[in-house]
């Protein structure tokens, strides 16, 4: 999902510093890498005669990280998935949107308006929403992908030969997943099994990689490993031996979302900017170049052909349902942080 674009062309030619990105008529994003094209973002620095500045992100626990050691108040919005908005939110990082801000709200389809992680849409818009599993390399490996075996107890011919993602959240999820036991157990045994997982597939593992987790795969540097959906699609369009998995236990699912941080410091800018990404049109142009889905009206109309029709945004029927990441209340995080410090020493 998402370190391609660090500025626009005009703040560089200009040569602005940081403080230009508080000036009137500036707006100041914290975004996913390679997940936005830059001619949308040059639209809407055109349309609202506004200088555009954006830094990226590989993953939410590192968007996390970032505001909390000092970057609040540097940056108008940020584009955190499901779970992520939650915790902002808990932890006071988000400013509400009132009544009225949005003129386009009313674009959200219905069933992403009212969702557990942001009650009435009170401090998000949907971004784009997606699945995380796996890409296997057919040349490579020939047998079956549809188990999450393929990542945690893999075949000799991918041993060794495996990216995962360098994200908690995910990596535990889909752990927990093919042991099926709840996310965020504390059951003293479900946890010591999915430590002794994770620890056990390690060594089967080539590297934790997130903004490369598609150029490993293109390269051959991995002959599998954990993906989003549009990554892998991407990636298929590069590769074509490349085949993304729905598994037979289960996958996850996500929604990105732009929210408004508080004490943005160019506020408006950050609703008017909101507001031109529930606009089917501009929406469009993101999940036709992001290659998932937005959660706005009207979009199906405007997609590539190749999208409407591609496998990894089109799960098989027999495909189970898939998983949102859950928020696990702060004493049971701490232990599945502890987890996943001992899998990254």
């Amino acid at each position: 999902m998402k370190t391609i674009f660090k500025t626009t062309a005009l703040a560089v030619a200009l040569g602005l510093g940081s403080a230009a990105a508080h000036a009137e008529g500036s707006l100041s994003i914290y975004h996913w890498f390679e997940y936005i094209p830059q001619d949308l973002l040059d639209k809407f620095a055109k349309e609202h005669d506004v200088e555009v500045t954006m830094d990226t992100y590989d993953s939410n626990e590192s968007l996390l990280a970032s505001l909390k050691a000092g970057k609040m108040g540097s940056y108008d919005v940020a584009v955190p998935s499901d779970y992520m908005v939650e915790i902002l939110s808990n932890d006071g990082m988000l400013d509400t949107i009132a009544d009225g801000e949005l003129a386009n709200i009313g674009n959200i389809e219905d069933k992403w308006m009212d969702v557990a992680f942001d009650a009435g849409r009170k401090h998000s818009i949907p971004y784009q929403w997606g699945s995380t599993s796996f890409s296997v390399n057919r040349d490579v490996y020939k047998g079956d992908i549809g188990s999450l075996a393929m990542m945690f107890d893999p075949p000799a011919d991918l041993s060794g030969k495996i990216n995962v993602l360098d994200s908690s959240g995910e990596v535990l999820g889909l752990a927990s997943i093919y042991l099926g036991i709840p996310q965020c157990t504390t059951d003293r045994d479900q946890l010591k099994a999915l430590n002794k997982l994770v620890l056990e597939a390690k060594p089967h593992w080539a590297s934790f990689n997130s903004d490369g987790a598609k150029d490993v795969l293109v390269s051959g540097d991995a002959a599998a490993g954990m993906i989003w959906n549009g990554f892998g699609a991407k990636a298929r369009g590069e590769l074509a031996s490349l085949e993304y998995s729905y598994p037979k236990e289960g996958y996850i699912v996500w929604m990105d979302n732009v929210v408004l941080l508080k004490d943005a410091p160019n506020r408006a800018n950050a609703l008017k900017f909101m507001d031109f990404l529930l606009e089917p049109e501009n929406i469009a142009a993101v999940t036709n170049f992001a290659q998932y889905t937005a959660g706005v009206k009207g979009v199906n109309a405007l997609l590539d052909e190749s999208l409407k029709t591609s496998p990894e945004n089109n799960p098989p029927a027999d495909a189970p349902a898939g998983t949102f990441v859950q928020v696990c209340d702060e004493p049971t995080q701490k232990l599945y942080e502890q987890i996943w410090t001992n899998v990254k020493k």
